[in-house]
């Protein structure tokens, strides 16, 4: 064999073998194959049978979840429809038994009205009869039983320190008349501490000047504040005022006869007196020198009104010791002062921190100037009745730390005014403006970062808005505003009470006086002042329904419907149901009114102090009774234009009022002068006439509408006079 041969015969021989060997496995492999391939498909049959399991499964597990999703807020449904089922009825019982609850007060009151009512009528008619019948024996048994039950109860067994506080109520007048019932009662008016303050104004028509003498020679050493104002006194009784050693305090305000020579004597006497009123008197130059010399620790001086010193009399008061000590000065009235005489005030009393100059044409800005160069402590400022102070006066106090100002009746203050008063007058809390005309919206832009500001009389500033009132609340000066005058301020509309309903949570006196705009659905935002608790709202066009509206309130005490013709008896009766803790109310010059208010009043509002009715004619001696049995806390009472009332009333007033110290009565025709004479002595002021009412109110003597429409002007008087009394803020009222 050759090798040719032998490597053919291997090749032939591989090759067969691989080509075996390779079907072989080409055949193993394909079946391998298939195998793998049934295997994958078998798992991919199952993988898609899972997963249209899992699919199917989420379809419905998410169906189930909102099935049961519905479910649940089917039955939450059903049980909050049972539950407000259940409050419907729960509201609906209790809403009737306090509707129940309701009435039966209401007629509890009208039968206790009734009832008091009738012991009322009862005790006239007793007391009536006992005036015009002798003394029985039967009365002096009845005597007797009311001195047993008044030892029973006894004041005078008190502490001493109680009885100061009864007695300290009590005016001059009433003290002598108690000191008079027994020995007890006399003891305890010779109480030292009770003749520390006597007030001589009150009795200056009663009591004679050697009653005033011998009071004066017998308390001398306790005395410390004495008011002679008004008092009409002979020269000797002035005089005795200076042994008074101790004296701090002395009133002579309003005295004809108090001259240069009492002052010498009281000088001379009392060396630590601290508060001295001079106003209104005839005192010169020799009375301004005694002031430095005497009276070291003087620190309140009021020189108002008194025309007799001139500007060197002001100079005498840097003589000696000066009057450096003094923080208050009044010089209202002084029209005789220069600008060199204010110059001297500066020079001496460099302390003062109250200013008040008022009904003083002659001020200009020339002469305030003067006076804040030394003077730069002052902090409250009052300018009344002075027209020809300018922005320049206000430029001139920016060296002062001013917290209170007051301006009234200036037409030359601008809004320049009040572009910087945020940094000169930063802790400005009291700010009067009332009736100055220059002042527009951007004065109360400028107002509103004032964080200190409490009180803020705008009262007749005509030119202020709605945008103005905004952007004053929308500053932090709202948050802390208790008091708000807007008197007249015409073009105020709803949008700025919603404003003040929002932005004033500390509001509690508000006046919208005459602002026409103003409608029942900001009767509504009031409501919404929850700290409110007196509103003034004459002059508007409010209705029986803004008064429903109000009377949600609850916490009035003080309500002005003055000239608003829009309420009728029906919704002065509603308020009045709801307003049980009402003090003061006025609806002078609504004459639709009748006696069904002053019904309403007596059974709900017991609690009244002040009520006008002044301009209603309709208003007879029945309701006036009523209001004198139940209403006994009553101080001030205003009836003029009350055409029907008589005598009658002031008999009633005089049993059932007995704290009624102001009675106006003008107008009033079937009141008798002597009647008025007698009702005189019981109260403090009064004012009468029974002249026939002006034919601005509207009806005549008789009270009946007058016909001719030509011969009724405008009640322009009336409401000239309610918006004088609107441009004082409560405070001022109060002191």
């Amino acid at each position: 064999m050759t090798p040719e041969l032998m490597i053919k015969a291997c090749s032939f021989y591989t090759g067969h073998l691989v080509k075996t060997h390779f079907c072989t496995w080409r055949d193993i492999a394909r079946t391998n194959e298939n195998v793998a391939l049934a295997e994958k498909m078998n798992r991919a049959v199952t993988c898609y049978n899972f997963r249209l399991q899992k699919s199917v499964f989420h379809h419905w597990h998410s169906y189930m979840e909102d099935q049961k999703e519905k479910l649940k807020n089917t039955l939450l449904r059903i049980q909050q429809i049972i539950y407000c089922h259940k409050l419907s009825i729960i509201l609906t019982k209790w809403r009737n038994r306090a509707r129940l609850k309701s009435k039966k007060k209401e007629d509890e009151l009208i039968l206790k009205h009734e009832l008091q009512l009738k012991k009322w009528k009862n005790r006239l008619i007793l007391k009536r009869a006992t005036a015009e019948e002798s003394n029985f024996p039967e009365q002096s048994s009845s005597e007797g039983s009311l001195v047993d039950e008044t030892l029973k109860c006894d004041i005078s067994l008190l502490p001493e320190r109680a009885i100061l506080q009864i007695f300290f109520y009590l005016s001059l007048k009433d003290v002598i008349i108690c000191g008079q019932v027994n020995h007890a009662w006399m003891l305890m008016t010779q109480l030292n501490s009770l003749w520390n303050a006597i007030d001589f104004s009150t009795v200056k028509n009663v009591i004679p000047d050697k009653y005033i003498l011998s009071t004066l020679q017998r308390w001398r050493l306790n005395v410390l504040r004495l008011n002679f104002h008004g008092c009409l006194l002979r020269p000797k009784t002035f005089r005795s005022v200076s042994h008074c050693r101790n004296l701090q305090e002395l009133n002579v305000s309003d005295c004809p006869t108090f001259t240069d020579e009492s002052m010498r004597h009281i000088s001379e006497g009392c060396p630590g007196v601290l508060y001295l009123n001079l106003s209104n008197t005839t005192i010169t130059n020799r009375t301004m020198r005694l002031l430095p010399r005497h009276f070291h620790n003087l620190q309140n001086l009021s020189l108002a009104y008194c025309r007799g010193f001139t500007d060197k009399g002001l100079q005498y008061l840097n003589l000696g010791n000066g009057c450096h000590k003094l923080i208050y000065l009044d010089l209202s009235g002084c029209t005789q002062i220069s600008v060199q005489g204010f110059r001297y005030i500066a020079n001496s009393c460099t302390g003062i921190t109250h200013l008040t100059i008022n009904d003083m044409p002659t001020l200009t800005d020339n002469c305030v100037k003067a006076l804040v160069e030394k003077c730069s402590r002052i902090t409250s400022l009052v300018f009344t009745g002075a027209p020809h102070i300018s922005d320049r006066t206000f430029k001139a106090l920016s060296t002062c730390k001013l917290r209170k100002i007051r301006f009234e009746g200036n037409k030359r203050v601008t809004d320049a005014s009040f572009k910087y008063i945020d940094k000169n007058y930063p802790n400005l809390s009291h700010i009067y403006m009332a009736d100055c005309k220059g002042i527009t919206d951007s004065s109360l832009r400028s107002l509103s970062p004032l964080r200190q500001l409490t009180v803020l009389n705008l009262a007749n500033c005509v030119r202020i808005g709605d945008m103005g009132l905004r952007q004053f609340l929308d500053g932090p000066a709202s948050i802390r505003i208790r008091e708000l005058n807007l008197s007249n301020c015409v073009r105020l509309s709803d949008v700025s009470v919603m404003k003040l309903s929002e932005r004033c949570p500390n509001l509690n006196y508000l006046s919208l006086r005459n602002c026409d705009h103003l409608t029942a659905q900001g009767i509504g935002y009031i409501v919404n002042i929850f700290s409110l608790v007196s509103i003034d709202l004459s002059g508007t066009d409010i209705s029986n329904e803004g008064l429903n509206v109000l009377s949600k309130h609850k916490k009035l005490k003080e309500l002005s419907v003055s000239e608003c013709y829009g309420i009728t008896d029906v919704g002065i009766q509603a308020f009045c149901k709801s307003s049980l803790i009402l003090e003061h109310l006025d609806v002078s010059y609504c004459s639709q009114l009748s006696d069904m208010i002053i019904k309403a009043l007596a059974i709900y509002c017991i609690n009244l102090t002040s009520l006008s009715v002044a301009g209603c004619p309709k208003i007879t001696d029945s309701a006036m009774e009523m209001l004198s049995a139940k209403c006994h806390y009553l101080h001030i009472l205003d009836i003029s234009g009350c055409v029907l009332l008589t005598d009658q009333i002031l008999e009633d007033l005089q049993i059932g009022c007995k704290q009624l110290r102001i009675l106006k009565m003008q107008y009033c025709t079937n009141i008798s002068k002597k009647a008025a004479q007698r009702m005189s002595s019981k109260v403090q002021q009064q004012e009468y006439n029974s002249n026939d009412p002006p034919r601005w109110f509207g009806y005549d003597r008789e009270g009946d509408p007058l016909t001719e429409l030509d011969n009724v002007t405008p009640s322009k008087g009336a409401s000239e006079l309610t918006v004088e009394k609107s441009t004082y803020s409560s405070e001022e009222q109060a002191a």
